[in-house]
C-alpha cells in the first residue's frame, strides 16, 4: 500500500473582508476605537477532506473564486486554515505565484541564488547548476537584468527552472505554467513527466483540462470552497467538463 503524503482533514478557511474602503490610517484607526469597522466572513474553503498517496498527481480543478490557490498556499504552509488540519510527509517545492521568492531589484542570476536558498538548496549546489539552471530557463541574454523588466512568461520560466532543478518529495504547481508560451508549456511537461517516473507527487492546479488529463491520476474539484468531488481522473473529469 502507497504511503499517505499529504491529508487534508476537515479544512475550512475564512477570511475577514471590509465591507467598506478606508484610504487612510488615521481613517482605520478612529473606526476601530468607535468600533465601526465592519467586515463580511468570506469562506474561501468549507469543510474539504482528501488524501495523496507518494506518487500521485493531483490536478485541481474548478472555476474562478473555486478555492484553488488557497488549499495550494494551504499546502505550502504559507497560510494557516482557519480550522482543520494539513500533514504533509517530505520535501515541497511550491510554484504558486509568479514571481515569488523574487527581488525584482536583484537581476536573474542574483534571484537565482536568493530563490535557490530560499528553496533550501546550497551556494555549491547552485553554482554547480547554475548553467543547466539558465539554460533551461532560456534566459541567458537577460541573466544580469534585473527581474522587475522581466515578462510573467520569463518569471515563470526562471521560478519552474530553479524549483525543478533537483526533484522534491512533492512539487505544487499553480497556473503558473499558463503564463508561458506554448513551447515552453510543452518543456515543463516534459520535465513533470521525468519527475513522474521518479515518484516524485506533484499538485497542480490548471484551467488547462487537457493537461489535467494527460499529467494527472487523480483530480479534486472544488466550487465555492466546497469539495465537489475527489477520485480518478476519468471520472471527475469527465464530471467536470460535462457540469
Amino acid at each position: 500500500m502507497k504511503k499517505t503524503v499529504i491529508s487534508v482533514d476537515h479544512v475550512s478557511m475564512h477570511f475577514n473582508l471590509m465591507e467598506e474602503r478606508i484610504d487612510s490610517i488615521k481613517e482605520y484607526v478612529v473606526k476601530l476605537l468607535k468600533g465601526k469597522l465592519l467586515y463580511n466572513d468570506f469562506i474561501a474553503l468549507d469543510d474539504v477532506s482528501f488524501k495523496v498517496q507518494e506518487g500521485d498527481i493531483l490536478g485541481i480543478v474548478g472555476f474562478n473564486g473555486a478555492g484553488k490557490s488557497t488549499m495550494l498556499k494551504i499546502l505550502a504552509g504559507v497560510l494557516q486554515p482557519t480550522s482543520g488540519s494539513v500533514k504533509v510527509s517530505g520535501s515541497i517545492a511550491p510554484l504558486i505565484e509568479v514571481g515569488a521568492g523574487f527581488d525584482p531589484e536583484l537581476t536573474a542570476k542574483e534571484n537565482i541564488f536568493l530563490n535557490g536558498a530560499i528553496l533550501g538548496y546550497t551556494k555549491a549546489f547552485l553554482e554547480d547548476k547554475y548553467e543547466q539552471i539558465v539554460d533551461f530557463a532560456e534566459l541567458k541574454d537577460f541573466i544580469n537584468v534585473p527581474v522587475k523588466n522581466f515578462s510573467s512568461g520569463m518569471y515563470a520560466r526562471l521560478g519552474f527552472a530553479i524549483a525543478t532543478m533537483v526533484k522534491p518529495d512533492i512539487l505544487i504547481v499553480d497556473e503558473v505554467l499558463s503564463v508561458g508560451d506554448y513551447k515552453f508549456q510543452q518543456k515543463c511537461e516534459d520535465r513533470i513527466q521525468e519527475m513522474i517516473k521518479d515518484n516524485v507527487t506533484i499538485i497542480l492546479v490548471s484551467h488547462d483540462i487537457r493537461m489535467i488529463e494527460n499529467l494527472c491520476n487523480k483530480v479534486l474539484w472544488l466550487d465555492h470552497g466546497k469539495m465537489k468531488d475527489f477520485g480518478e481522473k476519468e471520472r471527475v473529469c469527465e464530471e467536470y467538463k460535462n457540469n
